[in-house]
């Protein structure tokens, strides 16, 4: 059978975010009540400086409202909200001005630090600015002046909502209408990242002092039960963005910071590596066999860890052969690499788990490379 070629990034369909859908399908709506005319494209302007037209999927007129759906194309990325069904409703309103909310599928902010206030639907900035613009540019071409509603709504909403980090953030009951672009860059690491950044500006705002970040789902459950003492929003899965994450730490202010992962990943950030996908730099096993040799490893052992597949692998040799040092020198060398790569102003520990759980070393309190008494080379 012949192999799939994989797609070249430069040669993946870009998508469209939730919020140019969102910005589309209130425009349709608003032309449909003004004009009685089904409408089957919408045509925006997106932040990026270029149009966009929208295929309306449906446009349903009820009573003293019209409501128009369009399905989110999120092109080649994989997004949590690709084949979303949008949908926008407008009517007028008793008062004058642009009113707008979310209704079923869109969420609830409780709890601040996000960039909308408190029990607002959670409709980003830059959507809200696109779809009060898009309605205040259809009332002016029609030239009309009253007030209107605007109910956003994603009938599947919650459901996808599962997906994402909306509930850590405190973002109840469905999907984030998002999007600083209009378009969605196949395999962008941005909305992940900003995700990051909410994360950390709900916890500060939640009064945490101590931030545990994670590399993952199952590395927060090991920290949760380390830590059980923080509340929740103090619990953040930073993916592979070591680096960025602890960046915005301490641009928020945050002191004391905890690591929390596993051999693999964190073998890179303890040679210095703050992006630790798979395909960023690999695994230095000589820098791990150096490790191994710092706590009295002999030279066997050392050419088994320079001959190793895996980090996982080094971590199964040094753990077989009772050198519970290695792992404590390696957490270490974690906040060694994380201090210098922030340039210090933070206290910091990293503890290394196994995948089945059991806490193979713990390094805390080290707020100074000065305080680790040991030469990296």
């Amino acid at each position: 059978m012949e192999r799939k070629a994989k797609k070249d990034p430069k040669d993946m369909r870009h998508g469209y975010t939730t919020g140019a859908c969102a910005t589309a399908v209130t425009k349709a709506a608003l032309i449909a009540l003004i004009t009685n005319e089904e409408q089957e494209t919408s045509t925006i302007h997106l932040p990026v400086g270029r149009d966009a037209t929208f295929t309306i999927e449906k446009c349903t007129f009820d009573g003293n409202e019209v409501s128009c759906e369009t399905i989110k194309d999120a092109g080649d990325d994989p997004d949590a909200t690709h084949k979303a069904l949008i949908i926008g409703t407008v009517s007028w309103a008793d008062k004058s001005g642009i009113h707008l909310d979310g209704g079923i599928g869109v969420g609830r902010v409780t709890k601040p630090g996000l960039p909308v206030p408190v029990g607002e639907a959670a409709i980003n900035p830059v959507p809200r600015k696109m779809i009060l613009g898009a309605v205040q540019e259809v009332l002016e071409t029609f030239q009309i002046e009253r007030g209107v509603n605007v109910v956003i709504s994603v009938p599947l909403g919650e459901e996808m909502a599962k997906k994402t980090l909306n509930g850590r953030l405190g973002i109840i009951g469905g999907i984030s209408i998002l999007g600083t672009r209009g378009t969605v860059v196949p395999f962008s690491s941005s909305a992940y990242m900003a995700s990051i950044v909410q994360a950390i500006s709900v916890a500060k705002a939640a009064g945490c002092e101590h931030l545990v970040v994670t590399t993952g789902g199952r590395s927060e459950k090991y920290g949760m039960a380390q830590y059980p003492e923080l509340q929740e929003e103090a619990f953040i899965e930073m993916g592979d963005f070591v680096g960025f994450t602890l960046k915005h730490c301490k641009r928020q202010g945050i002191k004391q910071v905890s690591l929390v992962g596993m051999m693999g990943k964190f073998s890179k950030v303890a040679q210095g590596v703050m992006m630790v996908h798979s395909k960023s730099a690999g695994i230095d096993f000589n820098f791990l066999a150096q490790l191994a040799s710092d706590v009295g490893a002999d030279d066997e052992t050392q050419e088994e860890v320079r001959n190793a597949n895996t980090a996982s692998q080094v971590g199964e040799i040094m753990a077989e052969k009772g050198f519970d040092a290695f792992f404590h020198r390696l957490c270490e060398a974690c906040c060694f690499s994380s201090l210098h790569h922030i340039k210090g102003d933070m206290t910091l520990a990293t503890s290394i788990y196994s995948m089945k759980g059991q806490l193979l070393g713990r390094a805390e309190n080290i707020a100074s490379i000065d305080e680790i008494d040991w030469d990296r080379g």
